[in-house]
Formats: C-alpha cells, structure tokens, sequence
C-alpha cells in the first residue's frame, strides 16, 4: 500500500485532492493557540474548550494513528461570485451551502476510502474520520501532505484548483510515505485583505508562524452564521446583502479565477441569490423544511431572519419596508431591533 495508490482511491471516492501527512503534532498547534488567546475565536466556545487541547496531536483521537490522509472536495459550481451579484433585491448566500449539507457527503466518502484501503492490505487496521467538527487542524495537516498552501485568507489554496474545497480526513494506524508543502505563491498579493468589507483579515499574533489571520469578531461569516446575539451595530451597514456567510476574500483571489466546477449533485445550487422579500416571510417550519438538508440550519431561524433584516436595510429597497416593518414587530426581540435598524437604513436613502 503507497501513498500513490491511496491518492488513486481517494479519486475512485470522489475526491479531487488527496495526500498524507504523518499523524504527529505540529508547531501550527502553538500558532492556533497564541490565535485563541488574542481573541480571535470570538465566542465560539468549541474552538476555545477542552477540545482545543486535542488539536495539538492527531493520536489523542486516535491513539493508534501513524498517518493522516487528507481529501478536498470541489463544491464550486458555475454561478457567477458574489462580487459579480448587482440585483439589490436578492440575498447572498455563501457558495458552500448552497447544496446539500457536505459532512455526509464527505464522510460517506471516506467510508469509502477505508474500506478500498482495508481490500488492498487485507490486514486489520485502525480508523477513524474527521470531518471539521473534530478538533484537528486540517488545514495545516492539509498543507503538510501537499495539497496546497494557507493563503493570507486563511484558505488553503492549491495552485491548479484553486481555493473551493471541503477538507476530510482520515486518521489510520498505518504508515505511509508523508507528502511535501508545496511553496506559497501568494506573493505580495492583498486582494482578499483589501476587499473585506470589515477588515477581518488583520496581522498575526503568532511569532514565527503565518503572517495574516481571521480575526472572527469582524468576519462577515461569523456574525451571520455562529454569533447567536445581535450584530455589532458598527457592522452592519458592511454587511452587504450577505445573509449566511461569506465569499469575498475568494471570490476576489486570483487563483479561483479559473477554478473547475465540481461534478457532485448534491452541490449544485438550490439555494442561489434567493430573493431577499421571500425569506423575510418564510415561517419557522418553512426555514425547517427548506433548508432541512443544509448548513444553513446552523444559524437558526432567529438568526437568519436577523441576518436577512440587515441585509435588507443595507439594499435600501423601498420595496423592502412592508415586510421590516412586519418583522419590527416580531415577538423575537433579536429580529424587532435588526428590523427597526434597517428601517433607519431605508429612511436615509
């Protein structure tokens, strides 16, 4: 069994990128530290818990492991990028939960992955998945076992294809030849750090580690998907029409200018651009149901309505000011006041 068979598999899975990194600590643990003690995690506790300990060795979730085979997989589909979007009265919705809710599709894939690798050796081996809810840094492992490079977005970028990808991986007790860093090519490029509405992307904390990271208390995607409470008054009118997530920093990245389209159905695009009008009037059990197979479930219905209310004072829509001033008398205190700010926006039009 070789790395280049592995990679092969993984292709047969579905997986576009696949490498290994050895399953040992690595310095990354030191810099993800120094970024949670600066503040950056802002208020998402599970970054911040007793789990962020186990990120620091891959073997504290699977004590046997002696390699980590990491996959990406393309979601990109050939929908125009938000920053090509001009129609006020629509929403945007980030590009990776336009379909189907990726961690099953990914963990079913590197089922997948395991059982191909366990015919080849036909040996007993230990295993187990980690699809981005498990403490570990993927990026970094993704880095290590030659899939790309960690842009100053944070992303990890591969040169041929660009930054669109879920990342999984797959821990064993087996031993596998480890893949090589490739170079950063970002260069003296600032694209994404000069288009972020909220300047999210600031100088890191870390001595001796990357030069940029993601401050979340000021992302776009943090205050519309894990910030349960009120967005910061100061950020609103930066917000744009974004109501789950956000994509500028690699919409704008010269390296997805000509990324392929993935080929997987289960992330085309049902939730494209919707119009912003028909999602402030959606009920509780239609946000359910619409939604009832994607990430967007993670923000709530509260939130989302929150977030849909901002997006609507930011259009300055006259159209727009029936169904806020309905939501400004919403028994949800937290929809009310983001719908009583944006109708402020309206009246200054």
């Amino acid at each position: 069994m070789t790395t280049e068979l592995t990679q092969q598999l993984a292709r047969e899975c579905g997986f576009e990128l696949a490498g290994v990194a050895a399953a040992i600590p690595l310095a990354e643990a030191d810099y993800y530290g120094q970024w949670v003690a600066a503040g950056f995690a802002g208020d998402m506790k599970y970054l911040t818990d007793h789990r962020a300990d186990v990120r620091s060795d891959p073997r504290k979730l699977l004590s046997t492991a002696r390699s980590v085979i990491c996959v990406a997989k393309l979601y990109n589909g050939p929908e125009p990028y938000s920053t090509q979007l001009n129609d006020r009265e629509l929403a945007w919705i980030s590009r990776y939960a336009w379909g189907e809710d990726y961690h099953d599709i990914l963990r079913r894939g590197l089922e997948r992955l395991a059982g191909k690798i366990g015919e080849h050796i036909r040996e007993p081996f230990e295993w187990k998945i980690c699809v981005d809810t498990a403490p570990l840094l993927e990026r970094a492992y993704a880095r290590r076992a030659g899939l790309g490079w960690i842009g100053k977005n944070t992303c990890l970028i591969n040169q041929d294809m660009g930054s669109w990808f879920f990342l999984g991986e797959l821990l064993v007790s087996l031993a596998f030849e480890p893949g090589t860093p490739p170079p950063d090519r970002c260069g003296t490029c600032t694209q994404c750090i000069d288009a972020c509405p909220t300047g999210a992307i600031v100088p890191a904390r870390a001595p001796g580690g990357p030069e940029w990271a993601i401050d979340s208390r000021l992302c776009i995607a943090y205050f519309t998907i894990e910030l349960h409470g009120p967005i910061p008054a100061e950020a609103r009118a930066k917000m744009g029409n974004h109501v789950f997530g956000c994509d500028i920093c690699q919409d704008v990245c010269p390296w997805n200018h000509c990324a392929p389209a993935t080929t997987e159905a289960a992330f085309s695009a049902e939730h494209f651009a919707p119009d912003l009008e028909k999602l402030a009037e959606i009920t509780e059990a239609e946000f359910r149901d619409i939604f009832r197979a994607s990430p967007i479930q993670r923000a709530r219905y509260s939130g989302f309505l929150r977030n849909v209310a901002v997006a609507m004072g930011n259009q300055r829509v006259e159209r727009f000011r029936r169904p806020l001033e309905k939501m400004a008398q919403s028994p949800d205190a937290l929809v009310a006041e983001h719908a009583r700010w944006a109708l402020t926006q309206l009246q200054s039009n």
